[in-house]
This record gives C-alpha cells, structure tokens and sequence, in this order.
C-alpha cells in the first residue's frame, strides 16, 4: 500500500480505527496510523499535509 492509494488507506483505517472520529484526528497522529497499516509499504518521508488531507477527507465521508 503506497500514500496515493487512498481508498485502501481509508478501507484499513476504518476497519482499525472504527472508534476514531477522522474529523478530530490531528495529521500527525493520522500520519502514524497509516504507517503503522499491515501493509503499508511506501517511505513514511513521502506523506505531506495534501495526502493527509486526502485520507482525512475520505475517511469522513466513507464513515458518514
């Protein structure tokens, strides 16, 4: 799993971290969740704040 597949991110983070409101999770922490994935194989150095964006944004409405 790269930072760009984000459906896969969100689809893992969801199942992990079912008790996690993706609205109040600060990047940092969100950074380490996806890094921390089974799976997750990409240069954790490669994430920035538009990925993070991007996962927190699908995050939210994948959950609602």
């Amino acid at each position: 799993m790269l930072w760009t597949d984000i459906y896969e991110i969100v689809d893992e983070l969801i199942e992990k971290h079912s008790e996690t409101d993706p609205e109040k999770i600060l990047f940092v922490d969100l950074r380490k969740m996806v890094i921390d994935l089974d799976g997750f194989t990409d240069d954790p150095d490669r994430s920035n704040e538009k990925i993070l964006e991007a996962i927190q944004a699908t995050w939210i409405e994948e959950k609602d």
